[in-house]
């Protein structure tokens, strides 16, 4: 069986923005959980990895939902052809709401 080829990862630089919202102590959960589920296959959907319908924020084509109660999301998109995974936006979802670098947007 052939060695699956691992995807590059690349941070839109609001990322880094959206992530403020968020304790320090999570943040390396975050870093952590982002490359183990977006190295390899990020286009397999999952229970936590959908496509997303369109029009979507940020014009990314998946989400990806983890941490406490499920409620952090991380809105990507994929370029095959380059191999590459751009990770575009952090979010945390409280009940019906998206909340992305602590203002709302529609999902």
């Amino acid at each position: 069986m052939a060695k699956q080829q691992p995807y590059s990862l690349v941070y839109d630089p609001r990322l880094f923005d959206h992530l403020q919202e968020v304790e320090s102590k999570l943040q390396r959960l975050i870093e952590k959980t982002m490359k183990e589920q977006l190295t390899f296959e990020p286009n397999r959907e999952t229970r936590n990895r959908k496509p997303m319908r369109v029009p979507s924020p940020f014009n990314a084509g998946w989400e990806l939902r983890f941490g406490p109660d499920n409620r952090f999301r991380v809105l990507y998109d994929i370029d095959e052809g380059q191999h590459v995974v751009n990770v575009l936006a952090f979010g945390i979802k409280d009940r019906n709401r998206l909340l992305i670098g602590g203002k709302e947007v529609s999902s």
